[in-house]
């Protein structure tokens, strides 16, 4: 497999650099191809603006939305932008490292997000009618490609579980994972999250890297998150509403938008075995 690491920390010699350096190393040794975009070494520039569409006109209005359209389609996205458009194109799996800051991710790496996913590549894809919204949520430019998060939080596992002050860590991932991921049509798989990662000793971090190093070596074969495909026929079209009566009696929020058997789980049931988030890293 071919895979993108794209990794936002300022730190080189954060844990988050470590759990990278370890991801790429055990990747390369089962012998994937892995390129890795570091937004902050890099520089990345993260706001989107006028000099993002070098061929508007000066004096035309800016909507980013239509010029973005205008100039994937054009071929004049700058260069920054069509270098990552093609690195997602090259690789089959991508890997968005970041640390959890805000309950969300790092400004540069929501900016890497909305320069590259342009229109016409990432979003507005696909025939939009009575029948069918468009190519997203399980198909689209990216359909057949796996993706996942690694993500370190300073809070506690039960900070962030069902019942938690901070909110059931899927929940908070949910916009990545469904809205930035599943939507161009990534299959998504559990994200590995690291917790207390303020506090890790170095007997902690040896575990926690063996236990990255064992989901590096299924990347290709675990099962990904069992979200509902929007034109899979369980939304009504173009309401885009959840056709009743296919939840599970104790879904809700964004439980709803998996498939029934793991409805329950996504709500921290204590009766369910497995959770969408990493099972051994929420032990971490």
């Amino acid at each position: 497999m071919k895979v993108l690491v794209v990794f936002a920390h300022p730190e080189q010699r954060s844990l988050s650099g470590s759990l990278r350096d370890v991801a790429v190393r055990e990747l390369e040794a089962q012998g994937h191809e892995v390129r890795v975009s570091d937004l902050y070494a890099e520089g990345w520039k993260s706001d989107v603006g006028r000099d993002d569409f070098p061929s508007l006109p000066a004096d035309a209005r800016l909507a980013p939305a239509a010029a973005s359209k205008q100039a994937f389609e054009a071929g004049t996205l700058t260069p920054d932008v069509k270098r990552e458009i093609e690195k997602l194109l090259w690789a089959d799996a991508l890997i968005l490292q970041f640390p959890l800051w805000w309950f969300s991710m790092p400004a540069i790496l929501k900016g890497w997000v909305d320069r590259v996913f342009a229109y016409g590549f990432a979003y507005g894809v696909g025939e939009h009618s009575e029948k069918r919204w468009g190519d997203r949520y399980g198909e689209g430019t990216l359909a057949g490609k796996r993706a996942m998060l690694i993500v370190t939080a300073g809070g506690w596992q039960e900070h962030y579980s069902a019942r938690g002050i901070n909110g059931p860590i899927d929940d908070l991932l949910f916009p990545i994972n469904h809205g930035i991921l599943y939507y161009p049509g990534y299959d998504v798989l559990p994200p590995f999250v690291v917790y207390k990662a303020d506090k890790l000793g170095e007997g902690g971090f040896e575990a926690i890297a063996e236990r990255l190093r064992e989901r590096m070596r299924t990347l290709a074969t675990a099962s990904p998150i069992p979200y509902r495909r929007q034109n899979g026929g369980d939304y009504l079209i173009p309401s885009m509403q959840l056709r009743a009566g296919l939840e599970s009696p104790e879904a809700s929020g964004f439980a709803l938008h998996l498939a029934r058997a793991q409805a329950r789980v996504s709500r921290g049931d204590p009766d369910a075995t497995q959770s969408p988030t990493d099972a051994s890293a929420a032990t971490a």
